[in-house]
């Protein structure tokens, strides 16, 4: 596993014990599963009832996709959304346990936040193409943030209203989705609409890592739109992958990552980068837990 020092501060000193929640269905033998369900009734559901959990940017790609197979899973959670618009909400299904609320405006979450037991954090801002490109030219792209839409305003307010939200309702875990790359601060991604996207990510990973609340940081490689289950996982630290010829990821492997982090001790406390090698390459990771215990560091 490819391993490192990150240049940000030191790794925060956190005495709160990790408290585990719930098993998911990953592919695994039946006696596997068997004891995961057992496992699951006598920790996460002591009281009765399967853990609620939101997701918030659950009307983005990948947002979508976790908020899915929580609800598929409705013996192991309780699923529940945020989105943006009232458009959003109706992509996703409309139903009654999305909500609609502004993550720049620290009160319009606080219903969606009231009662949950943790927090999956899949919000992003998202530069948008100024017109008149045309490729036939040879010309490049380029890109622009909106008004109040900048990484600053979504990327670090924003994820920092959802983690203080989250801590001032108890919430046994956060699992943030960031992105690899955020060790060079001249990375290209920082340059697009002048946005410095990466540096309000890596600020807001920090500021939950210096929370109290278990967290779990997942620096996702690129996104691609392919099914998930099909390839090797792997995980790195300090953008070393990046180096590689795996840097990518299919989205619904960092949904079934960012979900599989809510039931281990082993992915508390924890940040890494993830990517995958290409599919047909190597063996298809079916053991989660295994590649959490891999990481060993906190940020």
């Amino acid at each position: 596993m490819l391993m490192s020092v990150y240049f940000l501060a030191a790794p925060p000193k956190i005495s709160q014990k990790p408290t585990p929640l719930s098993p998911s269905r990953f592919p695994r033998s039946a006696s596997a599963r068997k004891t995961a369900v057992t496992l699951a009734t006598s920790a996460a559901m002591a009281d009765g009832t399967a853990p609620v959990v939101l997701v918030t940017g659950a009307g983005g790609r990948t947002g979508q996709i976790v908020y899915k197979k929580l609800k598929e899973r409705s013996d192991q959670f309780v699923a529940r959304g945020l989105v943006r618009t009232a458009e959003s909400k109706e992509k996703i299904g409309g139903a009654d346990d999305v909500f609609v609320g502004d993550i720049r405006n620290a009160e319009s979450i606080i219903p969606a936040v009231q009662g949950i037991d943790a927090l999956i954090i899949l919000t992003s801002a998202v530069p948008k193409m100024k017109p008149g490109f045309d490729p036939s030219k040879g010309e490049r792209p380029e890109f622009y943030f909106e008004d109040g839409s900048y990484p600053e305003q979504v990327d670090w307010v924003g994820q920092k209203n959802q983690i203080d939200a989250a801590r001032a309702v108890g919430v046994k875990q956060i699992v943030l989705v960031g992105s690899m790359g955020g060790t060079d601060i001249n990375h290209p991604l920082n340059t697009i609409g002048n946005g410095k996207i990466l540096i309000w990510k890596r600020k807001a990973e920090q500021y939950l890592a210096d929370s109290g609340v278990p967290y779990t940081i997942i620096r996702a490689g690129g996104l691609q739109d392919k099914d998930g289950g099909l390839r090797e996982l792997l995980v790195g630290k300090d953008d070393e992958l990046l180096k590689t010829e795996t840097r990518t990821i299919a989205r619904p492997d960092v949904a079934e990552v960012c979900i599989q982090a809510l039931q281990y001790e082993e992915a508390k406390f924890k940040a890494f980068d993830l990517a995958s090698k290409p599919e047909g390459t190597g063996t298809p990771t079916t053991d989660i837990k295994a590649l959490f215990s891999q990481v060993t560091t906190r940020f």
